[in-house]
């Protein structure tokens, strides 16, 4: 996430305003507030990022069965964009599905972990963002979302990329057990919505005896170390918790790779 400030330094009234990159899409999230006139940040955007196409404004939270936020567009024509992460394309529209680009250098450290030949699940599937790599790794990826829009996204990013052979995509719930494939699977890589814990119940029975799950949640630092004991007790033993970024104040995402032990 960039920071960018708007208004001339001797004001006293300047603000910081924040500013995600998706592609050439810059996004910008006021909280609502009436000091700040989102088409004069725009034209401050675009006057200063000669890449940046489009503004869109962030108007309301993640929300409804698709996890999508609403935005508006402040300025341009289109919000469709092609973002790049670590030299890898993906074709987007913002407004129609769930992308967070501040996660771009942890879903490279969990893809780089993947092996050729892995069998790997991938639940909350959005756009691709872990798919797409663990499959040009060369493992056999089950991708499942109840966005249909996102779905329509990751058909396109898959054959852009020619890995019809080795995906595999589920159209339905993540939360409901039902759409689960038999198999098991040698890795689950698990970006759970917010408020959406017992997600890691239904997906982990789906991993093999020895097999890696990266489980994301959202805790407050003083609730990990008591997860981590529920957590073996539940027959997932915990290798590692990195801090993914705070959500909320004195809420964090967490990243915890874990490895099912029976």
């Amino acid at each position: 996430m960039d920071t960018a400030m708007y208004g001339k330094p001797e004001n006293r009234k300047a603000r910081l305003y924040s500013c995600d990159i998706i592609g050439d899409i810059a996004i910008i999230d006021l909280h609502g507030r009436g000091d700040l006139n989102p088409r004069e940040i725009a034209g401050d955007i675009l006057r200063k990022r000669r890449k940046i196409r489009a503004v869109l404004e962030k108007i309301s939270q993640v929300s409804g069965s698709r996890r999508v936020a609403r935005y508006r567009l402040v300025s341009g024509e289109s919000s469709v964009t092609v973002h790049r992460e670590f030299g890898i394309p993906f074709r987007l529209d913002p407004r129609e599905v769930f992308f967070n680009p501040r996660l771009a250098s942890e879903r490279n450290r969990v893809t780089r972990q993947v092996s050729p030949g892995e069998s790997v699940l991938v639940p909350f599937s959005g756009i691709g963002p872990f798919v797409i790599p663990a499959a040009i790794r060369g493992a056999h990826v089950c991708a499942i979302d109840a966005n249909p829009l996102a779905i329509r996204w990751l058909y396109e990013n898959i054959g852009r990329h020619h890995l019809g052979d080795r995906v595999s995509v589920i159209p339905g719930d993540a939360l409901d057990p039902g759409v689960y494939p038999d198999s098991l699977f040698d890795r689950a890589i698990i970006p759970t919505p917010y408020g959406q814990d017992h997600a890691l119940d239904i997906i982990a029975p789906h991993v093999r005896q020895g097999g890696i799950l990266h489980w994301y949640t959202f805790k407050k630092d003083h609730e990990i170390p008591s997860l981590a004991g529920e957590l073996l007790n539940r027959s997932l033993k915990p290798v590692r918790i990195r801090k993914c970024g705070n959500v909320a104040p004195g809420v964090r995402r967490f990243v915890i790779d874990l490895v099912r032990m029976k």
